[in-house]
This record gives structure tokens, C-alpha cells and sequence, in this order.
């Protein structure tokens, strides 16, 4: 029988990992005696089952598999979801938790005493029949690593690129088969099981945009790191989470909603940053268009700013993203260089308004036609995605080499740019904040860290209340107190 662990060839001084088939994988699954469970199925066939049916013996394995496709079957067994909706977080987190609990009640351990037990689910839609909506799902597997440990969860949101149901069917298996097999086989370094997900796979037939660990197995693991890795590998353009650290769908908030985003570094999040925040929201939501009560803000951070020095530093972005949802904030990781595939991004979401907080440098940069040679419509593509939307900037000031306050009346673009410019501004498309605070035109984020680093004293007040004492407290960005840099 073909080996069904990994086999490694060397070639020369190369390594080449010889990723096992899916069969193989369902296989060694059935051939461990000790894992057993069941499997829950809805809205694409019982396609992740099937392939340990067909692997051979699969009855060490399956418990049971089954699929509640009718809308009152589903909600008999697993309850009413209070928006009426099934393919959502909150069901696949009922399915798990009673199928789990089913499992535990049935099957008595004095029976099972050396079985570690799971419960595989997914809630799907694929593409409908006009092909206008391509389809997205939640996938999940709730299960122990040891005999009676607490179960560790990992949950997952998928997006569907392939335009065939049939197709996105199979790539559901597949995705599920991987999911089970990382579960059992590389629980203990998650960033290899993400990436493993995609055995098989390709980026164009699936996105994951949404992932979170639980449990005993995975008490150590910020969720917040998993996010970046997806950003990082290219499973998705952006992940997001909240103030409260967690990772976040994007379409379940930016559903129908005006937008307000600022780009920055944030390295770290200062009185400018905040200022520019705070003065930009209470224009935006005077807007016509802009309801108070469905704005939503998003601080974001380009991977390529997280790159800026090299390979991306996890305890730099951590510190980061530490202090931005200190301040209750929502963070957003994309692969966005461009400002125009930003807005290109939350027009899959939302038609209504959206406005673009920035600093006189950044809009600058937009009109730089260098970001733009790869379309073949040059800036002029880029300038139709970008302000054929219903879009504002809100541009803060800041102070030239002279003294002289640059806004949107006296800064510099290039001087084929000028016209373009001035078609955009007198358009109403480029606001001047207004009541900024001219104090902080002499704040700049890379001197605040060189302070930090270099131990220097006065940085704290350049920094929004609270944020000086948490750097201190976790030491974040390198921070030592006075004893330390002395020892």
C-alpha cells in the first residue's frame, strides 16, 4: 500500500514535500482507531463524508453522517437563528455544539475509553442558479487531541470563486477532508495547518477571509496572528477584528454600510491619528447620504507597510494593533497597496456612502502615476474605480520645511496630475478637515517610536490618554524603563 504520511525526497540540497493525496489523508483518519465522530452537512451535498466513505474503513471513523437540508429539519434540531438566516457563524456553532453534545450522550466512555472524540460541520450556499451570487460558507470541526480533554474548536469563513456548483461542491470536500486531517495532525503549529488547508486547492477556487482557534489546544494562539497569516499567504485580500481582539467577518459588518476608513502605520497610534479620526467622523456623518447609526470606521494597515522593514515582525503588529483596539477600535489587515482596490473592496459589501480619512502625503502618492503603470488605463482606470463610487477624502493638514500649512488648496502634485487634481477637488470628492488641532502638526509617528526605543522622555504626551501607560505596562515596541536601559 502507497505510504499514507508524508514522504520526503531530497534533490541535491532541496527538500520536496510530497503532500499526501485526500484519499490517503481520509485513510490514515479511518486507520486511527482512537479518533471517532460524526459529520453534519448543509447546503452542498455530504461532500467532506464522502471521501471517507470511499477511503475504506471508515466505519472506525463515522458515528454518524447526516445532513438537515430542510429548513424546518434544520431548525427542529438545532434551533431558530434569531435573523432567520442558516449559513452563518451562530448556526455552525449550534451544529458543532449539538453534535458534539450527541456524541457524549451515546457513546459512554466506560464503552470508549481511549476514543478521542470530533464533530465536523459546514452551513453552505453555492452559486445560484442566475450565477449572480457565487456563494460563501462555514466550515468548523470541534474535537479533543485526548480522551475526555475539553474540545478545541476551529471555525472557519469561506468565500467561493469557482462559477459551477458542482465544482465548488468538490472544493468544499476537499477543504473539509484537510480541515479534519490539520485538526488531528498539526493542531500544535497552526500556522503549517492553515497553509495545509489548501492541499489540493487553489487560491482561485476558494478564499478563506475568517478564522478563529479555541480551546485547551490553542490557548496561547492570538487569533489576531491567524488573520495576518491568512492576509500573508494570500488566502484573502483582508482580514478584520475587533476592539475586543477577535477576528471578525467582513461581510457581516460592512453589509449596507457607509464606510470610513483611515490607512496608517500606526507605529505607534498617536494624537494625530485620533484627531484625524475624530474631526473626519463628525464631518462625514453630516453628510446627506450618511446615517450616524450604520457608519462604521476601520483603522487599516497595509501588509506592505507591515513589511516596510523587512519580513513582517508578529510582536510589532501585535503591538499595534494592541493599542488601536485599546482605543475600541476596528483593525482591518489588507494586501491593498492601492487606495482604489480599498474602495473596490467595500463596494462588494456597500453602495452607500464612503469617505477615506488621510494625510496630505498619501494623497499625494494617489496622484503618482508610478502605482498605476500595471493597468492598462493607467491613473485614468484608476481615478474611474476610485471616484466613480459615492466617495469623499477628508484631508488633514500638515506643515511644509517652511512653516506653511499644506492642505488641499496649496499642496503639490505632479504637473500632469494638475488638472486631474482639480477636476477631483472642485467636485467636491477632497475636503480640508477642518478645527484640527495645530499642535499636532509637529507630532510624527517614526519620531514617537525613535523616543520610545532610543528611552527618551516626552513621547508620552504625543500619545493618545491611556495608550503611554499600556507601552510601558506590556512593554510594546521595544519600550524599557530607565533601570533597564541603565542595567
Amino acid at each position: 500500500m502507497k505510504s499514507i504520511v508524508t514522504e520526503i525526497e531530497l534533490i541535491g540540497d532541496r527538500k520536496i514535500e510530497q503532500i499526501p493525496s485526500i484519499k490517503d489523508k481520509a485513510l490514515r483518519i479511518n486507520l486511527n482507531q482512537s479518533i471517532y465522530g460524526t459529520f453534519a452537512e448543509i447546503g452542498a451535498g455530504q461532500e467532506t463524508v464522502r471521501h471517507f466513505f470511499r477511503a475504506g474503513a471508515s466505519s472506525g471513523t463515522i458515528a454518524k453522517a447526516m445532513s438537515a437540508y430542510d429548513k424546518d429539519f434544520s431548525d427542529a434540531i438545532y434551533g431558530i437563528e434569531e435573523d432567520g438566516r442558516y449559513v452563518t457563524e451562530s448556526r455552525l456553532k449550534k451544529m458543532l455544539a449539538h453534535e458534539t453534545r450527541l456524541i457524549e450522550e451515546r457513546l459512554k466512555r466506560d464503552k470508549h475509553p481511549n476514543k478521542i472524540f470530533f464533530s465536523y460541520a459546514n452551513t453552505v450556499a453555492t452559486i445560484d442558479f442566475a450565477k449572480q451570487y457565487k456563494g460563501h460558507g462555514w466550515v468548523g470541526i470541534s474535537f479533543q487531541v485526548a480522551p475526555g480533554e475539553e474540545y478545541n474548536e476551529i471555525l472557519l469563513h469561506i468565500r467561493f470563486k469557482e462559477t459551477d456548483a458542482r465544482l465548488q461542491q468538490e472544493t468544499l470536500g476537499i477543504l473539509g477532508v484537510n480541515l479534519i486531517y490539520g485538526a488531528f495532525y498539526k493542531h500544535n503549529d497552526p500556522k503549517k495547518l492553515l497553509r495545509y488547508l489548501y492541499d489540493h486547492l487553489d487560491k482561485d477556487q476558494l478564499e478563506i477571509d475568517t478564522i478563529n482557534f479555541s480551546g485547551p489546544r490553542f490557548a496561547n494562539i492570538d487569533n489576531r496572528l491567524m488573520s495576518l497569516q491568512l492576509v500573508k499567504n494570500g488566502m484573502t485580500d483582508a482580514v478584520m477584528f475587533g476592539p475586543d481582539g477577535k477576528n471578525i467577518l467582513p461581510a457581516a459588518v460592512l453589509y449596507k454600510k457607509n464606510i470610513l476608513a483611515l490607512r496608517g502605520s500606526f507605529r505607534p497610534v498617536t494624537k494625530v491619528n485620533m484627531n484625524m479620526y475624530k474631526k473626519s467622523y463628525d464631518m462625514f456623518i453630516q453628510e446627506n447620504k450618511v446615517d450616524k447609526d450604520n457608519t462604521f470606521v476601520i483603522f487599516e494597515i497595509t501588509l506592505s507597510n507591515l513589511k516596510a522593514e523587512g519580513e513582517i515582525d508578529e510582536r510589532d503588529f501585535l503591538d499595534r494593533a494592541e493599542l488601536l483596539c485599546s482605543l475600541g477600535q476596528t483593525v482591518m489587515i489588507s494586501n491593498f497597496q492601492e487606495f482604489y482596490k480599498v474602495v473596490e473592496y467595500f463596494s462588494d459589501f456597500t453602495k452607500a456612502r464612503m469617505g477615506l480619512a488621510m494625510g496630505v502625503n498619501n494623497l499625494v502618492d494617489i496622484f503618482d502615476e508610478k502605482y498605476y503603470r500595471h493597468l492598462s488605463g493607467g491613473i485614468l482606470e484608476a481615478f474611474g474605480k476610485l471616484f466613480y463610487r459615492d466617495l469623499k477624502v477628508y484631508l488633514y493638514p500638515m506643515k511644509g520645511e517652511d512653516g506653511t500649512v499644506i492642505n488641499s488648496d496649496n499642496l503639490k502634485v505632479h504637473p500632469r496630475m494638475k488638472e486631474l487634481y482639480k477636476f477631483f477637488k472642485f467636485n467636491g470628492k477632497v475636503i480640508d478637515i477642518a478645527n484640527y488641532d495645530e499642535q499636532n502638526l509637529e507630532i510624527f509617528s517614526r519620531h514617537v517610536l525613535k523616543m520610545i526605543v532610543n528611552g527618551e522622555t516626552g513621547w508620552e504626551k504625543m500619545l493618545p490618554d491611556g495608550t503611554a501607560d499600556i507601552i510601558k505596562q506590556q512593554k510594546l515596541f521595544g519600550y524599557q524603563s530607565k533601570k533597564e536601559l541603565a542595567e
